[in-house]
């Protein structure tokens, strides 16, 4: 497998993101290894809170969360996924599957990190990927909050405006990853943030991950990723731990998707679900301190 690294000099300077690198390397399954980044924030025996993002931003999504949880007494990691971030990016879209991310993701946060008591939250693909790490080691989660995320088994047409999205990641001639996260914010970010989420991609050729992610998402029952999903499910299913919905009032993309976890997940119950007003998709952005503020409440009272 081919990967591309980025340049270490495309992060410096970034607005909000002082935090220190750090890498770990795994299997690509193809018999080399990728190198892959994360944040580490907090006292290193403080409570875990794992911040998973999504499509296509990376950690510094969650630069404005991560002071306030530390802050408040907890350890704050924010993976990046592979292809995106500071991580490695291997070149082909082929490269890439739904199950591949999840045991890349695996292979960081309880073989490397060995992370137990965690408090999860995940937002688009950090909810696809964060909630099958769930499903694979429950045990290890104290807790789990999502926004604006969910885990589709295919089961349920997709619309025109997402298999237009799919066409548009794989097809276009330009794919500006910084535009497109501003698109998903209900307040427009300002230039140095779009430079920020476009500084991982310094070319066309880095951005295969990040084009090949909305056609991961299983659309039908034939997926390869709709039977892993489904049997994820069923362990939701029987999760009794705490289980937050944090969604916000303004992203048509998830709009309604917590209505899926109120009903099966059983660890929703008796808990205080929020929504975050103001929020577009990437309500990190939008309000990433009220929702910090949320997960804090959330971590410190439910058990």
């Amino acid at each position: 497998m081919r990967a591309l690294r980025t340049s270490p000099e495309r992060f410096d300077g970034l607005p909000g993101y002082p935090f220190a690198p750090r890498y770990v390397d795994i299997g690509d399954f193809e018999g080399g290894h990728l190198r892959v980044h994360y944040v580490d924030e907090g006292q290193s025996d403080a409570p875990v809170v794992l911040l998973m993002h999504g499509e296509p931003s990376w950690s510094y999504l969650y630069r404005t969360m991560i002071p306030v949880l530390a802050a408040a007494g907890f350890r704050c990691i924010a993976p990046d996924l592979v292809g995106f971030g500071k991580s490695d990016k291997p070149t082909e879209q082929s490269d890439y599957s739904y199950a591949r991310h999840v045991s890349w993701m695996a292979q960081v946060v309880f073989g490397h990190l060995d992370l137990r008591s965690i408090t999860l939250f995940g937002q688009d693909w950090g909810a696809l990927i964060g909630l099958r790490l769930v499903a694979q080691e429950p045990d290890r989660f104290a807790r789990v909050a999502i926004g604006n995320g969910g885990m589709p088994v295919g089961d349920r047409a997709p619309t025109d405006a997402f298999l237009a999205w799919q066409r548009f990641a794989r097809e276009s001639p330009g794919f500006q990853i910084g535009r497109i996260v501003s698109n998903g914010c209900v307040n427009p970010l300002d230039p140095a943030v779009v430079a920020a989420y476009d500084a991982p991609f310094p070319d066309e050729t880095y951005t295969a991950g990040a084009r090949v992610f909305p056609s991961l998402v299983p659309t039908s029952t034939d997926d390869p990723a709709s039977a892993d999903n489904a049997a994820a499910w069923d362990v939701l299913r029987r999760f009794h731990r705490p289980f937050l919905l944090a969604f916000s009032d303004s992203d048509p993309i998830t709009k309604g998707g917590e209505r899926i976890f109120l009903r099966e997940v059983p660890g929703c119950d008796g808990q205080v679900h929020v929504t975050i007003a103001g929020g577009g998709h990437f309500l990190q952005e939008d309000c990433g301190t009220e929702l910090a503020d949320v997960l804090v409440e959330f971590a410190r009272t439910a058990a």
